[in-house]
């Protein structure tokens, strides 16, 4: 998970280069095909695509439906959300997964967790809110973070509802599974932007963009992914999300665009310290 939340990181500051230059239902089928062909490679090279897996194929059509809400959502926001404010609305997803995880596997969330939850959220807020007291006041949201606010929900559904749909699968198979069944959904929803997107005429930093965000923000996290849900809660397997923010200011420094202003970096630091509590816990 430590390496999942460095690789998405960078799927926020390239994301918001190329997230006017496509559609953003094209730009997340491309993403799935390229993804699904990458796993699917790397399935049959290790573990093998036994039948037993296709059993219920319905899992991987609600499983792949919600990441390509999610992403489809996420690059919808990012045309008008900066990157480091991005990032934080996706530091509040452990919460949410810890919602969903006692709905759908009764996990226990402990009271040194909620609390941990508490301060990345408030710490969330305040980077969302750019350290504006008069803005979380009137709870001033911009659109942009609006809309990758529901790409979220669906992201943290997705998390419990991969220990409860896997049964017994590798991690690469069940990864391939979904991936297929989000292209095909994608593909089906949205063809029309597929066939009006002109590929050929593409800046070169869409196609660095999808490449990236395909094969390392997509084919490795979602493998990484998977294998920590299956072992570890759903609110700890998110809790690594709050390191996201951190990772997108180097991101963002390395691209030219600076790094947020001082009151704003106090809220990245409530987010690394939920972190630590929550990776303390043995709850």
């Amino acid at each position: 998970m430590l390496a999942f939340s460095a690789l998405v990181a960078g799927s926020f500051s390239l994301g918001a280069l190329i997230a006017n230059e496509i559609s953003p239902t094209a730009l997340t089928a491309a993403r799935f095909a390229i993804a699904t062909v990458v796993i699917g490679v790397a399935a049959a090279m290790t573990t093998g695509l036994p039948r037993s897996a296709a059993r219920a194929p319905w899992r991987y059509l609600v499983l792949g439906g919600l990441f390509a809400i999610y992403f489809v959502l996420m690059f919808e926001g990012l045309k008008t959300a900066a990157p480091v404010s991005a990032a934080a609305v996706f530091t509040l997803t452990p919460m949410l997964a810890a919602g969903f995880g006692w709905v759908l596997l009764r996990q226990v969330t402990t009271a040194r967790m909620a609390l941990a939850l508490a301060i990345g959220a408030a710490g969330a807020l305040w980077v969302i809110f750019r350290a504006d007291m008069a803005a979380l006041r009137a709870f001033s949201i911009g659109q942009g973070e609006v809309i990758y606010f529901w790409g979220c929900v669906a992201h943290a559904l997705y998390t419990p509802m991969v220990a409860r749909l896997n049964r017994g699968e590798p991690a690469v198979v069940f990864t391939f599974g979904m991936l297929l069944a989000g292209c095909a959904v994608l593909v089906v929803w949205g063809w029309s932007d597929i066939l009006a997107t002109d590929w050929l005429a593409l800046p070169a930093i869409v196609w660095i963009g999808l490449l990236y965000v395909a094969i390392c923000a997509s084919s490795m996290t979602f493998v990484l992914l998977q294998f920590a849900t299956l072992r570890l809660p759903s609110a700890k397997v998110m809790a690594y999300t709050y390191l996201t923010p951190s990772w997108v200011i180097l991101w963002e420094i390395a691209l030219g665009n600076g790094a947020p202003r001082g009151l704003v970096l106090a809220g990245i630091v409530l987010t690394v310290v939920a972190l630590v509590m929550l990776l303390r816990d043995d709850g």
